[in-house]
């Protein structure tokens, strides 16, 4: 047990490293999001002639402006770090042959998307991504591998860095907040990967010795307490979304009755009505701002439109009830959280009160 005392940045960060079973841990409400804990985590352990590379097709939408595949200012490509991808097989396995061919003297950095995304594929498996790690590291043994875990933790039995990942990296308004945490993002792994993304965080020399806690150590403790119970909720209410949308016809990542290895339900409708009704009927099953209707909008590190429906305790927090969508082909909501499954239920209630009120969809 913790004593109630010893809430402290340090306590915390040796939690986080002992449940991931990794050597060192950097966990702060410094890190905004997943997607800065992953900057983080690249600019700390890339140099400029370092090469980047992806073996599992395109990362997530705002990834792309950090590495430089879309142009934007301060991205890893104008620092001289250079990226490749390989895209997975059509049936969603890894294509070793040219992955093997892509990895060279400058490789520095493998990054593996364990989740989705925006793109219907289905999610790799611990299984899967140590077996990916173990044939990279084959092929050039110092090589560090990174794994964006967001939306996966304590969904297996096992998390990737005991599997050979040398980084995992997420949110903690995902996952391993529980729910509870207001903000943050933790990278676990070597000492070496994690010392290194944190003199990126603070300053070189610097480090994990800086960096005000704001009061919230007791609520990150509580939420990463609470979060194997919060997913397990989350998961039994996106196999409820799949169960039922599956009856009405619709395509489903993964289905109902297929292993899972994220929070995320991918709901293939096809049409942009049908995603914007739906989005509007799980705004309405919302905790907080119920009364609230979810339009599509420009978003920083989008390329096209996105609508989100998101009434939550905590701003932007994805363990709770919430679905969004970038408005483009092929039309696909992706639905994840529900801190209790009673309320992952009432949101399913409420999308399909929705479509079929608008005539988007016939119950029988």
């Amino acid at each position: 047990m913790v004593s109630t005392q010893l809430l402290d940045a340090d306590t915390l960060e040796k939690v986080f490293a002992d449940v991931f079973k990794a050597e060192a841990a950097l966990v702060r409400p410094q890190l905004m999001s997943g997607t800065h804990a992953l900057t983080v985590a690249l600019s700390g352990n890339l140099r400029p002639g370092d090469e980047l590379l992806s073996p599992v097709g395109s990362p997530y939408d705002t990834l792309e402006g950090v590495i430089g595949i879309r142009e934007t200012k301060g991205s890893l490509k104008e620092y001289g770090i250079t990226y490749k991808q390989v895209e997975l097989l059509e049936n969603d396995e890894f294509d070793y042959e040219n992955i093997k061919k892509a990895i060279n003297d400058k490789t520095k950095l493998i990054t593996i998307q364990r989740s989705k995304g925006y793109l219907p594929r289905k999610t790799f498996s611990v299984k899967q991504i140590g077996e990916l790690i173990a044939f990279c590291k084959s092929l050039k043994k110092d090589v560090i591998c990174m794994v964006d875990n967001c939306y996966g933790e304590f969904v297996d039995d096992i998390e990737p860095t005991e599997v050979g990942a040398d980084m995992c990296v997420g949110s903690l308004i995902k996952n391993p907040g529980g729910g509870l945490a207001p903000t943050g993002g933790y990278i676990v792994g070597t000492k070496e990967c994690v010392d290194n993304a944190a003199y990126r965080l603070s300053a070189p020399g610097l480090g994990r010795e800086v960096g005000a806690t704001l009061g919230i150590n007791q609520t990150l403790f509580q939420g990463f307490f609470l979060s194997p119970t919060v997913v397990a909720s989350a998961l039994k209410g996106a196999t409820l979304q799949a169960g039922v949308f599956e009856k009405l016809g619709y395509k489903c990542e993964p289905s109902s009755n297929e292993d899972r290895h994220d929070i995320i339900q991918a709901i293939i409708f096809g049409s942009e009505e049908l995603v914007v009704k739906y989005c509007d009927g799980i705004q309405k099953a919302a905790p907080v701002d119920s009364y609230v209707t979810p339009v599509k909008d420009d978003m920083p590190g989008y390329d096209a439109k996105v609508i989100m429906a998101a009434g939550a305790f905590v701003q932007g927090s994805s363990i709770e009830l919430s679905a969004d969508a970038p408005i483009k082909p092929p039309y696909c909501v992706y639905y994840q959280g529900g801190l209790t499954y009673p309320s992952a239920k009432l949101g399913v209630m409420m999308a399909l009160q929705k479509l079929y009120e608008s005539g988007l969809v016939k119950l029988s």
